[in-house]
């Protein structure tokens, strides 16, 4: 890799075309800023991130979308020049929290108990959802928090503060934790109303307990197995019932006819 312009290297492709890399050191860091197909808009990269290490008068809001520099690299410098620590995602640090952005006016508020997990994550966005890779898997963030993928904000979990950008665990409520389990007010007394979805959702029943509906769930689970469905059901996993309690449970527990003379058709 050759070098021309101060901070430009030339390199190249797989395919034999030439491109060029830009790259900077600040306080014995090497910080790579990007690849671009010119010298010039290379060079220009660098100048600008040696600026923004230097000036603290630019900021967040300073950043303009037609800069050499991707946003996400610019929120990576600002972090290293106020907070003495690079971090490749774009992580801004604050004394009991930590930005993650996407944008300037787009970002999550995180724990710093998550630092080290986002530092070494790169979060992407599909369809409203956003992951990050894990162990070669796409996992959805909110997974973290107990959050299934196909929970509803505000029916199974909500945001305390009303933010649904502050991702720190003190502002996570969840109000239903397990599958096909809906709490629910009746005369003023919270309920768990159970369903079940095979080509459309069937009752199985409304319980007292959290646990009874969970249970009952998976009871409805095994029901419909020997019923002759095939689906691939995700079973309740309840942390803390004992298997003598949840013997106890499963065998008294209420189904209703719906699934017990379910028929495959």
């Amino acid at each position: 890799m050759k070098q021309q312009l101060p901070g430009v290297y030339t390199a190249k492709r797989k395919d034999g075309t030439v491109y060029y890399r830009a790259s900077l050191t600040y306080r014995n860091k090497h910080i790579s800023l990007g690849s671009y197909d010119n010298p010039h808009d290379a060079h220009q990269a660098y100048t600008l991130a040696g600026v923004l290490l230097e000036d603290r008068s630019l900021s967040l809001n300073s950043y303009e979308s037609e800069s050499m520099l991707p946003f996400s690299k610019w929120v990576s410098l600002l972090n290293f020049r106020d907070n003495s620590i690079y971090f490749a995602t774009p992580i801004y640090v604050r004394p009991r929290f930590f930005y993650y952005y996407f944008t300037p006016s787009d970002f999550f508020i995180f724990d710093l108990d998550d630092l080290f997990y986002y530092s070494t994550r790169k979060i992407s966005r599909r369809g409203g959802h956003y992951f990050v890779a894990d162990y070669g898997m796409q996992v959805n963030i909110m997974t973290r928090y107990g959050i299934k993928n196909y929970a509803v904000e505000g029916r199974d979990y909500r945001f305390i503060n009303g933010n649904n950008q502050d991702l720190r665990y003190e502002n996570i409520e969840i109000i239903n934790r397990y599958n096909g389990v809906q709490a629910t007010a009746h005369n003023g007394l919270l309920r768990y109303q159970v369903k079940i979805h095979v080509k459309g959702n069937i009752n199985v029943g409304t319980y007292d307990s959290e646990t009874e509906a969970a249970i009952a769930y998976n009871k409805a689970i095994d029901l419909l197995k020997k019923a002759g469905v095939s689906k691939a059901f995700i079973p309740n996993y309840l942390e803390g019932v004992s298997p003598a309690a949840y013997a106890d449970l499963y065998n008294t527990v209420k189904i209703s006819p719906g699934i017990l003379h379910y028929r495959c058709e």
